[in-house]
């Protein structure tokens, strides 16, 4: 359809308004309206049509001749009274749920207690049968009970070279073994890259239970296991120690700047237990490299620094 124009013809303008049907395409109202409106029809405030011209010349000698027939003239339209709207009532809020407490463990001894029992335990084990029975003892860790099962180690216990890492993740509490999923397919390719594998190393955790939904450790668990992780590390006797990732790193050789700044350094670990200090190096942490692959070339160096310090050491 030709779209409505005031420029068209009086016959043309004719015919629009005499057309039997409305029209039923909204495009084609819009288009009717907007002529109207441009031809000065903007307004609809009578019943009938009103010649403006004529009633303009006419009503000041009507006015004059007949000042009484203006007073029998219907008074305007008042516009009706807006009805009064209904109140708006708010629908009532919805009561937020109370935020879920964190998981938090609460240990299941005094933390004098647990430390106590801890110290006595590690020292009493002299081999890794016998702390694997003292952590089956333990109950100064809330995370055994939430815990699937107890992660200890893996690999070759009398390997010159040990990694220690942060928890068990959910793999590692499904399997019962230490760096099994994802992050630790990661760690074996890069030790791989240097000749290493697991028949060349033994890998353990400062953590023993899985803290629940993978969570940061807290200063309480990690100092309940410290004296563990401690004998854990006499009894392996490493002669090159590697700690994986910044909370091992922490724990085992109290470097609070973070991984970031203490990554691929030399820094002596040493415990009463053991007979001379353990040349230690902190690396990355596989997880964080899985999400911060731009680091990958420096885990890269700090590779090639542990192989240059084992074959200083004569270990291949």
């Amino acid at each position: 359809m030709a779209a409505y124009s005031p420029s068209r013809s009086p016959q043309a303008r004719g015919k629009i308004f005499r057309m039997p049907v409305f029209p039923a395409d909204s495009r084609e109202i819009a288009a009717l309206l907007a002529w109207q409106a441009a031809a000065g029809a903007d307004e609809a405030i009578e019943e009938s049509p009103v010649d403006r011209y004529k009633a303009s010349t006419a009503f000041p000698t009507a006015a004059k001749s007949a000042p009484a027939q203006l007073s029998e003239a219907p008074p305007p339209r008042q516009p009706a009274p807006p009805s009064p709207k209904p109140p708006v009532t708010k629908p009532a809020a919805a009561r937020p749920a109370p935020p879920k407490p964190p998981v938090a463990a609460t240990p299941a001894l005094p933390k004098t207690a647990a430390a106590a029992s801890a110290r006595e335990l590690a020292s009493a084990a002299n081999s890794l049968e016998e702390l694997v029975e003292a952590l089956a003892a333990f109950d100064g860790c809330a995370l055994k009970k939430t815990a699937t099962n107890l992660v200890f180690g893996d690999g070759n216990p009398n390997a010159k070279i040990m990694f220690v890492g942060e928890a068990p993740g959910a793999d590692e509490d499904r399997a019962g073994k230490p760096f099994v999923g994802v992050s630790g397919q990661l760690l074996d390719k890069m030790v791989g890259w240097i000749g290493l594998d697991r028949t060349k190393f033994y890998i353990t955790n400062i953590l023993y239970w899985r803290p629940p939904g993978n969570r940061t450790p807290t200063s309480d668990e990690v100092a309940a296991c410290q004296p563990f992780i401690a004998r854990h590390i006499e009894l392996v006797a490493p002669a090159v120690l590697v700690t994986v990732g910044g909370p091992s790193t922490e724990a085992l050789l109290h470097r609070g700047e973070g991984i970031s700044r203490s990554h691929g350094r030399w820094y002596d670990y040493q415990t009463p237990g053991l007979p001379a200090p353990i040349p230690a190096m902190p690396i990355f942490h596989p997880a964080f490299l899985l999400r911060a692959t731009a680091q990958k070339r420096a885990a890269w160096r700090d590779l090639l620094k542990l192989e240059q310090k084992l074959a200083e050491l004569g270990i291949s």
